[in-house]
């Protein structure tokens, strides 16, 4: 992880004043603010619709703002181009599949954002062969992504992110669809990147086993912050029924437009 000069600590990571962006003619985000800080996990709860993944994908700069500022590490996004510092999770849904590619060939994908000409250093392998390890998918490494369970493809996706060594680590839904076990190991590999100082955003239906690694929560309805501050006693296992999915039209926006991220 690259090392931060003392003035930009103070600095927010994520910065969104009075957001609003809409999927083709519905409006999905009606004046959102959020700030997220060095260091912070932090968690977008809401029930279906009501603007979570289309918040996080707007900070990617997949989904642009109709109006409202928005700046990453203290730089508006317009002139935003360290994508290397961030790594992305997007909807397992919205992730390609039919790739013919082993599992340490998606996950070195992860770190091309570092690379020169698309050369992996020792460094880069290294980087590779820590985020498999945090996966706890190191003996599937040569296995072809297409014979991947559900949950093991989605500890690749997050390993992919976890190979970039990233100061904030964004993602959409990693539990969805998951089973329990697979939830541990993802848990478990979260923590050690917070461990390791990466700042975190997270889209979550339930807190399930992250809830202990969470700092705060923002909750949306309709689009708006009805909630932001300590995860609501009231969001449990079953509180927020339904979870965001991508909008039928916008399916093809999973792909960044950032060349830094790779989905």
């Amino acid at each position: 992880m690259q090392s931060t000069p003392a003035a930009a600590l103070d600095q927010p990571v994520i910065s969104l004043r009075g957001a609003t962006a809409s999927l083709g003619s519905r409006p999905v985000l009606r004046g959102v603010d959020l700030t997220v800080r060095r260091g912070e996990v932090v968690a977008l709860l809401g029930a279906n619709g009501s603007g979570k993944s289309t918040a996080v994908r707007s900070v990617v700069g997949q989904v642009p703002l109709s109006s409202g500022e928005l700046s990453l590490f203290g730089t508006d996004l317009k002139q935003f181009r360290a994508w290397s510092r961030i790594g992305y999770v997007p909807q397992r849904t919205t992730a390609a599949s039919g790739v013919p590619a082993t599992v340490r060939e998606v996950v070195s994908s992860g770190r091309l954002a570092r690379t020169r000409f698309g050369l992996l250093r020792k460094a880069d392998r290294a980087a590779v062969e820590r985020a498999l390890a945090l996966v706890d998918m190191e003996s599937h490494a040569d296995v072809s992504v297409n014979a991947l369970s559900g949950g093991q493809h989605q500890r690749v996706l997050i390993a992919r992110a976890l190979a970039v060594e990233p100061e904030l680590l964004i993602m959409d839904e990693p539990m969805a669809g998951v089973d329990l076990a697979n939830q541990e190991v993802l848990a478990n590999a979260l923590r050690e990147q917070v461990k390791a100082g990466s700042t975190v955003l997270l889209v979550l239906h339930e807190l399930g086993p992250l809830e202990p690694l969470i700092s705060r929560a923002v909750v949306l309805r309709d689009g708006c912050v009805v909630h932001d501050g300590p995860p609501p006693k009231a969001v449990g296992q079953h509180a927020l029924p339904g979870h965001d999915h991508v909008h039928p039209h916008a399916a093809h926006d999973a792909e960044p437009l950032r060349t830094g991220l790779l989905s």
